[in-house]
């Protein structure tokens, strides 16, 4: 049976927000994300700060992804308990793909917005 949390997302997408939920979950972060590159390959993350680097989860996918040669989006996702799209991982998907969906979900994998912009 589909969560109903993820259902109005298409099955691609809904396996974007679990595997941002599952680094977010590993790590105990305060965010997870996973970006899924223009061959269908996926590639997720966790917010990282340390006293040298910090990152948001979102920042390091879609780092993860042109570092494996990615040079196009087709989609994100970001599990977090914060009610907007930070700036930094926002800016870090328009980099690659100026329209790429972002989709915000809760920690229970509830999404609650959708940034196409």
């Amino acid at each position: 049976m589909p969560d109903p949390a993820t259902a109005a997302l298409p099955a691609e997408d809904t396996k974007l927000v679990t595997l941002a939920r599952a680094a977010r979950a590993r790590v105990g972060a305060a965010e997870g994300a996973a970006v899924r590159d223009g061959d269908g390959r996926t590639y997720n993350a966790a917010s990282v700060s340390l006293p040298s680097l910090s990152l948001t989860a979102l920042q390091l996918a879609v780092a993860a992804a042109v570092a494996s040669g990615a040079t196009k989006l087709e989609a994100a996702a970001v599990v977090t308990e914060a009610s907007t799209l930070d700036a930094l991982g926002h800016a870090a998907v328009r980099d690659v793909s100026p329209a790429a969906p972002i989709h915000l979900a809760a920690p229970d994998a509830t999404v609650f917005a959708t940034v196409h912009d």
